[in-house]
């Protein structure tokens, strides 16, 4: 017998399913398991609850269904394994603070326990959850979202979202930070980081102001913390069991790291050099202060006044060539004080998370920009734009360990799918140098090092390269992989064989190669019928067991 699964997976972008007449209208992928007895009938019903009537393994006494055996074999090699979770659609939560498409999400989650997978990870947008008011919290759809993955035996990784979504890679829609923060940033511009032209970002409050009252009486990092706690008391009962990791956002994007490279609006292409972001009058101020403590006033009136624009490589720059003024005395002052305060914002923000969450049983982790252009370059320009301290001379990847390694933080880093031989040569990128410079500073501060790949790849060069760097045989093997993104090309064709490829070598410690047509032996799971859905485009709304 076979259990077939048609449901949608294409509810991420408006612009991608334009197709679709209604939010549960949706396009068929299939998806089928051999050697599973027929149990009882299943059909998915339009919320999240009425599957679970379906789904609920005490139905019938006696009676339940059996998830196919994609992962559980005992190899006695547990030091290898290392868990894939896969990210789910930004949109995940509406605008109303609704669960998105939860026919379609139940379909998917299935699909996703069936190929092994650990779990799903979700961005707990800031400008939804509280968007209706300072500490008027809404959690609604996440709590449905929770009991979704709880029902499928997934576990759930959560990121406290603290950014905007819109105006980055692979960013497609557009969530603002909550309108009452708007409202305080229009009546003062300077919340937000400022570049030397004076242009603002909205993407994420500045970290100058972290311990000024600025939002209605409470401080950003108070705001950061009150958010976090109300979510730990909303889900305290899915703490360490359900909800597994606890990722705090820290800068643009979730990661630590300054807007220093914002695509919105054609700002920066890349491989520029992006720009420093210390123009508002906090960290202006907090440079000045810096300045003056070392007896050199002049330095503190401003950022570099050499460092170039977004777009230039940094052989068009007087601070960041070869020779430049980088590795002056006043280079290294300013890029020290510079990166330090991202450091120290990304510290108070993670001991502010351990003291809600470490009793939860949550690991918590935070995420770290994989700036790779300009890397063979001595200066690593596009990384010091960014905050991190990063040259030829010094290691600035060793710093962020450490901080992380004092907290017991999972340090995530991404481009972990990209080589080397992949990227335009005029802009001197080296994924793989810097993934290897990554893994060993994790491997000296002795902290957990978990991945992700920074672009959307289906092919099996780019899970290849991640199975190769999850391995510790240079520095720091994967304690777990986050695949980015869930939407419906992941379903289609080799693009899923590829990913149940993938997990089963990252269960195995990549010893299994290839995965034949029907692993029924192995798996349980043939995937090579998906061509013939690619012809047949059916629409179908139901789970059947045949």
């Amino acid at each position: 017998m076979t259990l077939t699964l048609r449901s949608s997976i294409s509810f991420i972008n408006q612009k991608e399913t334009n197709f679709l007449k209604n939010s549960d209208d949706v396009s068929s992928t299939t998806v089928s398991f051999a050697k599973i007895k027929p149990l009882f009938p299943l059909r998915a019903k339009s919320s999240m609850q009425e599957a679970q009537k379906s789904f609920n393994p005490e139905t019938r006494k006696g009676e339940r269904v059996h998830a196919p055996s994609v992962v559980h074999h005992n190899h006695n090699d547990d030091s290898k394994k290392v868990p894939v979770f896969v990210m789910l659609p930004l949109d995940t939560v509406t605008f109303g603070g609704s669960l998105n498409k939860p026919r379609a999400m139940n379909a998917s989650l299935m699909a996703l326990k069936s190929a092994g997978v650990e779990g799903v990870m979700v961005d707990a947008w800031w400008g939804l959850v509280e968007k209706d008011g300072p500490q008027k919290y809404n959690w609604d759809g996440y709590t449905e979202l929770v009991q979704m993955v709880q029902m499928h035996g997934l576990k759930l990784q959560v990121v406290m979202s603290f950014h905007q979504c819109g105006g980055n890679v692979g960013d497609s829609c557009s969530i603002p930070l909550p309108p009452w923060v708007m409202e305080e940033i229009s009546q003062n511009p300077d919340l937000v980081y400022t570049d030397r032209s004076g242009r603002r970002n909205p993407e994420y409050i500045s970290l100058g102001c972290d311990s000024m009252p600025v939002l209605r009486g409470r401080t950003p990092l108070q705001v950061y913390g009150d958010y976090m706690r109300s979510f730990s008391d909303k889900f305290k009962d899915y703490l360490g069991s359900v909800i597994v990791e606890i990722q705090v956002g820290m800068g643009p994007c979730g990661e630590l790291r300054y807007p220093s490279y914002p695509e919105s609006n054609g700002t920066w292409r890349f491989p520029g050099i992006g720009e420093f972001q210390c123009y508002d009058k906090y960290m202006k101020a907090s440079l000045a202060a810096a300045a003056e403590a070392i007896g050199k006033r002049e330095w503190g009136r401003s950022g570099p006044h050499d460092s170039g624009q977004y777009n230039q490589f940094p052989e068009d720059t007087g601070f960041f060539k070869r020779e430049g003024t980088w590795n002056s005395e006043y280079g290294q002052f300013f890029l020290e004080w510079y990166s330090n305060k991202l450091l120290v914002h990304g510290e108070r923000l993670l001991v502010s998370a351990k003291g809600i969450f470490q009793t939860s049983g949550v690991k918590l982790s935070g995420k770290v920009a994989g700036i790779h252009w300009h890397y063979r370059t001595r200066s690593h320009a596009a990384e010091l734009t960014a905050g991190y301290h990063n040259t030829r001379s010094n290691d600035g990847y060793l710093q962020i360990a450490k901080m992380l390694a004092r907290h017991g933080v999972v340090f995530n880093f991404t481009c972990m799918e990209m080589k080397d031989r992949e990227q335009p040569g005029h802009a001197n990128c080296s994924p793989e140098g810097l993934v290897h410079q990554v893994k060993a500073a994790t491997r000296t501060a002795k902290v957990e090092l978990a991945g992700e790949n920074a672009l959307e790849r289906y092919d099996a060069d780019a899970y290849a390269q991640v199975l190769s760097t999850s391995r510790s045989d240079s520095g720091n093997g994967l304690a777990a992989f986050t695949y980015l993104r869930m939407n419906k090309k992941l379903f289609e064709g080799d693009n899923w064989r590829h990913l149940v490829e993938f997990v089963r070598n990252m269960s195995e410690g990549g010893r299994r190669q290839r995965l034949p047509e029907s692993d029924s032996k192995g798996s349980d799971l043939y995937v090579g019928h998906i061509t013939e859905t690619q012809k047949k485009k059916e629409q179908e709304h139901e789970i059947a067991l045949v």
